[in-house]
């Protein structure tokens, strides 16, 4: 029987929590080695524009009250960011350029010097490729699928110039080689 990180491990262990690398994963749980491991990535242009609202709604929703203070709070870098990149430009421009964080390719969270995720798919197509990555894992599509981070709803294409087009691209190569992305994908 398949056993799946989660059922019986608290994910919250691992430095990142949802958001962990592969290898983060595998320090903190050495004895998962051998799992069947996946994750999923997101069209960069995309990635930078949701990241960058998210902060701001966070931060907007705590100072109205409608979202945990404490929580915000205690994430540095969410007040970092809204402080030092509080429009969308400054933190595509400059933001990839001192926050280390925020130049980290997605196929670095999935890769370690010696293990690649065994699935990487897509959230353009979450539902597809979940139950394409559980099926190879021998796991079962769940009934219900909630999808948790469904985006700003924005078209994000509209939110770039030019320069914060070309700057993305320029941190994320190796992610739009590896899985074919384009700004208009």
């Amino acid at each position: 029987m398949s056993r799946a990180l989660g059922e019986t491990d608290d994910l919250r262990q691992v430095a990142g929590a949802k958001h962990a690398t592969l290898g983060a994963a595998l320090k903190r749980f050495p004895e998962l080695r051998d799992y069947f491991t996946m994750g999923f990535v997101r069209n960069p242009w995309e990635r930078y524009f949701s990241w960058h609202s998210m902060v701001l709604r966070r931060r907007d929703a705590t100072l109205d009250g409608t979202y945990d203070a404490a929580h915000y709070a205690r994430n540095d870098f969410w007040q970092r960011i809204a402080r030092d990149f509080p429009d969308f430009e400054s933190f595509v421009m400059e933001g990839t350029r001192r926050v280390r964080r925020l130049g980290v390719p997605q196929i670095d969270y999935l890769t370690t010097p010696d293990r690649r995720a065994d699935f990487i798919g897509r959230t353009e197509c979450l539902t597809d490729d979940l139950a394409r990555g559980l099926t190879l894992a021998g796991i079962p599509l769940p009934a219900n699928l909630e999808q948790s981070n469904a985006g700003t709803g924005a078209d994000y294409r509209t939110h770039y110039t030019p320069a914060m087009r070309d700057r993305v691209a320029e941190v994320s190569a190796r992610d739009i080689e590896e899985f074919g992305y384009s700004f208009s994908s």
